[in-house]
């Protein structure tokens, strides 16, 4: 008998990654569907389309590109419009966040370190600044702390052009999050 139950529990073992619909992926960025996310086998109209996630739940953006993101959530995987989707921790964050009150304040100064604890290459920025694409200055994914120089705030995203995962800090950051360090793509300081 411990031969057969040895043989089912490895057939399981084995089919258990073959089951993305209703598993969550664990790599990601934390989102969330503001209506029904029609999902889609590709990025267009054109693609067939292959289930939804209902509205105002908790999904993993996988990737984006362009208008479309690949996403996966109770209702399955697949690729859905991006306006439909909130990046973040909840459906308000960063921007609507109704528990938070923003220092968003004019002469603000944040320095952003490549270094967790503000160790390594470092570069200052200043309220009003906006850097949609962190590759155009040489700091694509390297920065891993930031230091609150003069209170103010910032929008830190994931993916360039603030189109993915983002977080609203107004403190120092000696070590970013997970979602975040050394995968930083655009910032605007408020």
């Amino acid at each position: 008998m411990r031969p057969l139950l040895a043989l089912v529990l490895a057939l399981i073992a084995a089919l258990l990654p073959a089951l993305p619909a209703n598993a969550h992926s664990e790599s990601g960025s934390h989102g969330w569907s503001r209506t029904t996310l029609v999902l889609r086998n590709g990025p267009g109209d054109a693609y067939a389309v292959t289930g939804e996630i209902a509205g105002d739940q908790a999904i993993k953006v996988l990737r984006c590109q362009r208008l479309w993101c690949n996403v996966d959530g109770s209702g399955g995987r697949g690729w859905t419009r991006m306006a439909a989707i909130d990046f973040g921790k909840d459906p308000y964050w960063p921007i609507l966040d109704p528990d938070n009150h923003w220092p968003d304040l004019a002469g603000g100064e944040m320095c952003f370190y490549e270094g967790t604890h503000y160790t390594g290459r470092s570069f200052c920025a200043s309220s009003g600044e906006v850097f949609r694409d962190m590759a155009a200055w040489g700091w694509d994914n390297r920065i891993s702390s930031i230091r609150v120089i003069t209170p103010t705030s910032a929008a830190i995203c994931r993916d360039r052009f603030f189109q993915s995962y983002c977080e609203r800090i107004a403190e120092s950051q000696p070590v970013l999050t997970q979602y975040l360090r050394r995968n930083l793509s655009s910032i605007r300081l408020y």
